[in-house]
C-alpha cells in the first residue's frame, strides 16, 4: 500500500490542468471527504504497527504536495487571466491596423515629378518667404510693371519688399543664380494670392513650375516636351498652344490638351469644346536670363507651369478646391488605395 501511495505522489507532481474546473475535480479526487487520503487515513488502523510511521509519512507527503499542486495551479490560472484581461485574448488575431492615405495633393505632385524625371528633370525647391527680386523683378516686372496687377500679393508685415511668393518662378530664379546651364529643373510648392475662396479659386494653391536652359533651345523643345508629358499623365497626346503673354517669357502660350466629348462631364469641365487649358509656357525673355547672370546669347530655354490643384480636381472628378485644404477625413479616406 505505501508503493501505491508513492506512485501517487508521482502522478500528483506531473499533473497539469487548463481551467478552474480540472484543478477543482483534482482536489476532489485526493481531498475531498470521500476522496484518496480520506480512504488511506481510514486504514491506517490496520496497518501493522512496524509500518504505521513509514505509512504515516508517505499519507502526510501525498496530502502536502497535493495541496501545494492545487494551489500553485489555481496561482497560475489566475495570473494568466490577469495578464488576458489586461492584453485581451492573446491568441486572437489582431486587430486591423488602419492604412494611412496621401494627400491627393500629393499624389499628384509625385506623378508629376516622376514624369519630368524620366526625362532628366530634378527638384528644386525654395522658401515661401520671398523678397520682391526674385518674385517680380528678376522675372522681368520692374516696379510699377502693369503685369503685376495680375497677382495679388500678400506681403509680410508692412515692409513691401517682403511677400509670400505668388509663383514658383521664384525658386527657379534662385536655381539660375546658384546653377550654370545646362539647367533642367521643377519646382513643386505652395503659392499664395490675395484672393477670394470659392469652390473654384482658393488664397493659397500648389503649382509645379518646370525650366530648361541649355544653348540652342527652340520652342520646338519645349512643344515636344509638353507633349511628352500631357501624354503620361492624362493618357491623351493631343495638344495645341495659343498665343498668350507672361512678363518672363517671350513668345508665351497657353497649353490646351484634347480631353474629349465622351461623357456629360467632358461637356461640363471643356464648356462643350472638348479642350482644357492645363498651363501656361514660353520661351524665357533674354532680360530674366540676364538678371540670373547667364548670357542670353549663348543660352536660350524654355519655361512652363501648371496648377497641381487643378490638375487633381481634373484626374480625380473634385468639384471644390476646398476639399483639398479642409483635412476631412471622410474626404481623404478616398485615396487609401492610390499610391
Amino acid at each position: 500500500m505505501i508503493d501505491k501511495i508513492k506512485e501517487l505522489i508521482e502522478e500528483v507532481k506531473v499533473f497539469s490542468a487548463h481551467s478552474l474546473d480540472d484543478i477543482e475535480i483534482f482536489r476532489i479526487q485526493y481531498l475531498g471527504k470521500k476522496g484518496l487520503l480520506n480512504k488511506y487515513f481510514a486504514e491506517f488502523k490496520n496497518i501493522p504497527n512496524d509500518q504505521k510511521k513509514e505509512f504515516g509519512q508517505a499519507i502526510n507527503q501525498l496530502k502536502t504536495i497535493t495541496q501545494e499542486k492545487v494551489n500553485s495551479l489555481k496561482e497560475e490560472l489566475s495570473q494568466q487571466e490577469e495578464q488576458q484581461g489586461q492584453l485581451g485574448d492573446l491568441t486572437r488575431p489582431g486587430e486591423p491596423i488602419n492604412i494611412g492615405s496621401r494627400h491627393p495633393i500629393s499624389i499628384v505632385k509625385n506623378q508629376i515629378i516622376d514624369i519630368f524625371s524620366r526625362i532628366g528633370f530634378n527638384v528644386s525647391e525654395g522658401p515661401e518667404i520671398e523678397d520682391d527680386w526674385h518674385n517680380f523683378t528678376a522675372l522681368n516686372l520692374p516696379e510699377h510693371h502693369p503685369a503685376r496687377d495680375m497677382q495679388d500679393t500678400f506681403f509680410v508685415q508692412t515692409d513691401p519688399d517682403i511677400l509670400l511668393r505668388t509663383h514658383t518662378s521664384s525658386v527657379q530664379v534662385r536655381y539660375m543664380e546658384n546653377n550654370k546651364p545646362p539647367i533642367r529643373t521643377i519646382s513643386p510648392g505652395r503659392v499664395y494670392r490675395n484672393e477670394a475662396i470659392s469652390a473654384r479659386s482658393h488664397c493659397f494653391f500648389h503649382q509645379v513650375e518646370g525650366l530648361y536652359i541649355d544653348k540652342n533651345v527652340s520652342f520646338a523643345d519645349l512643344k515636344q516636351t509638353l507633349q511628352y508629358f500631357t501624354t503620361e499623365m492624362f493618357g491623351k497626346s493631343k495638344i495645341r498652344l495659343r498665343p498668350s503673354y507672361f512678363p518672363f517669357t517671350e513668345p508665351s502660350a497657353e497649353v490646351d490638351v484634347y480631353w474629349g466629348l465622351e461623357t456629360d462631364i467632358d461637356y461640363r469641365i471643356t464648356k462643350g469644346t472638348g479642350w482644357l487649358e492645363i498651363m501656361g509656357c514660353g520661351m524665357v525673355d533674354p532680360n530674366v536670363l540676364t538678371n540670373c547672370g547667364i548670357d542670353p546669347k549663348i543660352y536660350s530655354g524654355f519655361a512652363f507651369g501648371m496648377g497641381i490643384d487643378r490638375i487633381t480636381m481634373l484626374l480625380h472628378q473634385i468639384g471644390d478646391i476646398r476639399l483639398l485644404s479642409e483635412n476631412d477625413i471622410r474626404f481623404l479616406d478616398q485615396f487609401k488605395s492610390v499610391l
